[in-house]
């Protein structure tokens, strides 16, 4: 209220008006009352100026729902006033539901701006205009029922004495004819007359949502009222009976959603039951897959170990038997070795003997030689024997021959120098004398030369090829003596490498029989958990049969109480289904009753169009001294000064 009334202050300031003390004590006294949201100004004279402020404020206020302005003697430039927008055509159309406009003689331009207004608003419920004057110009009240018939949310309409004519009531049943919102209307004390009756009564034909008609005051003949009446009472009938239909419906559907919500929470509950029955039994399926999984991967670890181990023996018995194929290849080159060296030794002793042989051939050839050289040195000796003893033999003849010469020559001196005996008689003794020895001499000479160098010739070449043999001998028996040196050796050193490889070999074989049978040891103690483990799969299967055979049990029997269940929500439905066929029969015997109505009312009708041009010329008459009546009405409360005004309650 606060907000609202600094608002006002605010708008009068700005626009340059004085506020309206009345308007001020009213909302000072509605601030004291706690007046909530009903805006109640009824009975203050309202200047131009102050309505236009309260249109603007109005515009914007959010707090009012109910706008009571009864009795303010608004003018038309009141009604009309613009400042910066029409308060009357959009007054708070957000959130105003009741409007109260009562004795204010709105006519021309007000009907006109209640028409626009009801175009655009939204939430009006209630729409009070008694007491004012929109009958009175023909156009500006067929642009109020033009917006009336635009409007969609208006339920209560009151047009007590507004000086409607029989052209105006036709404008104002064009309007209900296209009005489905409205509920009651009050067409108290107007000049409707017979022809607006008709018209009224000829839009209620269509419209079937008008329950409540006011029709006193209007010059209407008893029988158009009485018609009136029966139609308003046949669409409250029909209005009853759809809301009874609605509620019955309402009331049908309600069990309905009842009984879904209770199937719906019986089923989410069976749903719940069976997904935590699944859930455990997928709880327990994991945890069975996950035990299974485990021991899988388990016997899986085992079976890689147990192959891997298969593998390493396979690996292992390949090189047993490669060792063995090489052991027995082995075995095999020592035999031929051996053969070998048998046979080398048989062939060195054969060559040793052969040596054997030839070296005592060579020994015996050699003491031949040997013999035959003795023999030769013997024979050298005699000859050297022979040849010393020549040889003194020559000497002792030399020396004789010295002797003799020099003998000789002293006898021949002596003589000489006794002159005894010629030289040439001396010379020719001598030869006479020592020619024989000299001949002997050169035959041994040339004898003891021939026999020396037969020797030295024969001891040369006995020495010559004594060496040669001995080389020859000498040389074979280097390279002999070599070739069964390295064969021996070859043959030794094959024969510790055969014996290093087959020590190696049977460490090795031991090895590997260690090994395997400690692997077969780890083989058999797998073997036997593979058992245990495939007596716990056993066991873990048969104890998930019986689970699996206990839920599905357990879900045969939901699924026979779903089956109940599904029985009686099939029995529900065909309750539902004859509540539906009673449903139809009521309204198709509602709508022949609507029918036999309708026909009533069209026999009515029939007789009123024959009363009519009986009753035209009263009907004029009463409506021209309805009308001569409240002008004379009018101008009397028109004339009337507003000091001695007094507002109508």
């Amino acid at each position: 209220m606060d907000e609202f009334k600094r608002t006002y202050l605010r708008f009068c300031k700005e626009v340059g008006v004085e506020p309206q003390e009345s308007v001020l004590t009213q909302l000072q006294e509605m601030r004291g009352t706690a007046g909530g949201s009903r805006l109640d100004l009824a009975g203050h004279s309202l200047s131009v100026d102050t309505c236009a402020v309260l249109g603007r404020v109005l515009q914007k206020d959010t707090l009012f729902t109910e706008v009571v302005l009864s009795d303010c003697m608004l003018s038309e430039e009141g009604v009309t006033a613009k400042w910066e927008g029409d308060w009357i055509h959009f007054p708070n159309e957000r959130i105003l539901s009741l409007f109260f406009v009562k004795g204010n003689n709105i006519r021309g331009t007000g009907a006109e701006a209640v028409g626009k207004m009801l175009v655009h608003n939204k939430t009006l419920r209630r729409l009070t205009l008694e007491w004012n004057a929109l009958g009175v110009w023909d156009e500006a009240f067929s642009i109020f029922c033009e917006g009336l018939a635009s409007n969609s949310c208006l339920a209560q309409l009151d047009l007590r004495n507004n000086q409607i004519n029989h052209q105006g009531a036709t404008e104002l049943a064009l309007a209900l004819k296209r009005n489905s919102a409205l509920q009651e209307l009050d067409l108290r004390w107007n000049n409707i007359g017979l022809l607006g009756g008709r018209a009224i009564l000829e839009a209620l034909q269509k419209n079937h949502a008008l329950v409540q008609l006011e029709m006193t005051g209007n010059n209407i003949p008893s029988d158009t009222l009485k018609a009136l009446e029966q139609a308003v009472e046949h669409n409250m009938d029909r209005q009853s009976t759809l809301r009874e239909s609605r509620s019955r419906s309402q009331v049908l559907s309600k069990e309905i959603q009842n009984l879904k919500e209770e199937k719906g929470r019986q089923f989410l509950a069976l749903m719940e039951t069976i997904d935590k029955q699944r859930e455990e039994l997928g709880r327990s399926n994991r945890t069975s897959s996950v035990r299974v999984g485990q021991l899988q991967e388990a016997l899986n670890e085992r079976k890689s170990a147990v192959n891997s181990l298969t593998a390493k023996l396979q690996m292992t018995e390949a090189a047993l038997a490669l060792s063995e194929q090489k052991v027995h290849s082995l075995g095999k080159l020592l035999s031929q070795a051996n053969a070998e060296k048998a046979e080398l030794l048989d062939r060195q002793t054969a060559v040793l003997q052969e040596s054997v042989m030839r070296e005592g051939k060579l020994l015996r050839e050699v003491n031949s030689l040997t013999e035959q050289n003795l023999q030769l040195k013997n024979k050298v000796e005699d000859a050297e024997r022979r040849c010393k003893a020549q040889q003194d033999q020559i000497f002792e003849l030399k020396k004789e021959l010295t002797n003799t010469t020099a003998e000789l020559k002293l006898r021949l001196s002596q003589a000489e120098g006794k002159g005894m005996l010629p030289s040439a008689f001396v010379q020719g003794m001598l030869v006479c004398r020592y020619g024989p020895l000299s001949r002997m001499r050169i035959p041994s000479l040339q004898e003891l030369s021939r026999v020396k160098a037969a020797g030295v010739a024969e001891r040369a070449q006995a020495e010559e090829e004594l060496g040669k043999v001995r080389a020859q001998v000498r040389l074979e028996e280097q390279h002999r003596m070599s070739s069964l040196e390295e064969k021996l050796r070859a043959a030794r050193q094959s024969r510790d490498e055969s014996q290093a490889h087959c020590c190696q070999q049977k460490q090795t074989i031991s090895e590997l029989q260690a090994k395997n049978s400690q692997q077969s040891l780890e083989m058999d103690g797998l073997r036997r958990r593979i058992e245990e483990l495939q007596q716990e799969v056993i066991g873990k299967e048969q104890e998930k049969v019986a689970e699996v055979s206990r839920v599905r049990v357990e879900l045969q029997e939901q699924i026979g109480h779903l089956q109940a269940e599904k029985t009686a929500q099939g029995s529900l439905k065909e309750k539902i289904a004859a509540l539906e066929r009673e449903m139809k029969a009521l309204s198709s015997n509602h709508r022949e009753a609507m029918l036999d109505k309708e026909s009533e009312v069209a026999s009515l009708l029939e007789r009123l169009r024959l009363r009519e041009s009986e009753m035209q010329r009263m009907r004029e008459d009463e409506a021209q001294r309805a009308s001569f009546l409240q002008n004379a009405i009018l101008t009397y409360v028109q004339g009337s000064p507003i000091g001695h005004y007094s507002p109508k309650k």
